[in-house]
C-alpha cells in the first residue's frame, strides 16, 4: 500500500470512527431518505447535536447529501456501504463463536 493509499485509508477510518458515524450511514443503507428525526429515531440514543455533527461531516465527505427527500447517502456512500455489505453476515458468525464461547 502507497504512502498515499495508506494516508487516505486512515483519514476515511477516523471518520467511521466518530461517534454514531457508522450507525448514521448504515440507517441510510436502504437508498431511502429519511428526515432529521426519523434517522435520529433510526439510529437511536443520539442526540440532535450528534447528528447534527455527523450529517456535516458525512456530507463534506461527500457520503451524504440532503434533498427533497430528507438524508441519504450518496453515490459514494451506497458504494462504501456495498463494500460493507457483509458486515451483517460477518456480524452473525461473530456473535455465534462469542455465544459459544460464554457458555
Amino acid at each position: 500500500m502507497s504512502l498515499k493509499e495508506s494516508a487516505a485509508t486512515g483519514q476515511l477510518l477516523s471518520l467511521l470512527e466518530s461517534r454514531y458515524a457508522m450507525r448514521v450511514l448504515w440507517a441510510l443503507r436502504d437508498g431511502h431518505g429519511q428526515t432529521f428525526r426519523l434517522l435520529q429515531d433510526s439510529v437511536g440514543g443520539i442526540t440532535p447535536n450528534t447528528l447534527n455533527t455527523r450529517v456535516k461531516e458525512l456530507r463534506e465527505a461527500g457520503l451524504l447529501t440532503h434533498g427533497s427527500e430528507g438524508y441519504a447517502v450518496t453515490a459514494l456512500g451506497a458504494d462504501l456501504l456495498k463494500r460493507l455489505g457483509d458486515l451483517q453476515t460477518f456480524a452473525a458468525k461473530w456473535s455465534n463463536a462469542q455465544a459459544k464461547k460464554a457458555q
